[in-house]
């Protein structure tokens, strides 16, 4: 099958228009394993695969690809966001020092002692980050 039929239907299936653009990112996003980019750093990846997009574009197509469930948004402080190819309910590493998000092994990480929930609410994931820090 071809991959572009593949990720072109991916994109319908989500609801979206597969243009030019949406295609060219979703290969660099989903081909391969699972990734953790910033809009910056995708951007980057794009020009060396030669897909000329500005970087609004990447935004807002990563915006739309999160919006359609393609992608999970992982914010470190509200001041950066970076998209998680990785859908499932998992956590997370942030090492400070370089700025790299990476997954913690599932069954590493347990979580108790949740509080009762407010009548008629669900839990719908739970986020954790582990930030970490070069030793002194």
């Amino acid at each position: 099958m071809n991959a572009n039929f593949t990720t072109a239907e991916k994109l319908r299936k989500a609801g979206l228009r597969p243009t030019q653009q949406r295609l060219a990112l979703a290969k660099v996003l989903f081909e391969g394993c699972d990734k953790h980019v910033s809009a910056e750093s995708l951007h980057e990846d794009a020009m060396k695969f030669g897909i000329s997009v500005s970087l609004a574009t990447v935004y807002n197509t990563l915006h739309q690809f999160k919006d359609a469930g393609l992608l999970r948004e992982v914010a470190i402080e509200g001041v950066r966001s970076y998209y998680d190819t990785n859908t499932s309910n998992h956590f997370h590493f942030f090492n400070e020092a370089d700025g790299e998000l990476y997954d913690i092994e599932p069954g590493d990480l347990k979580i108790s002692g949740l509080p009762n929930l407010p009548p008629g609410q669900e839990i719908d994931r739970i986020d954790v980050i582990v930030r970490l820090k070069n030793k002194a």
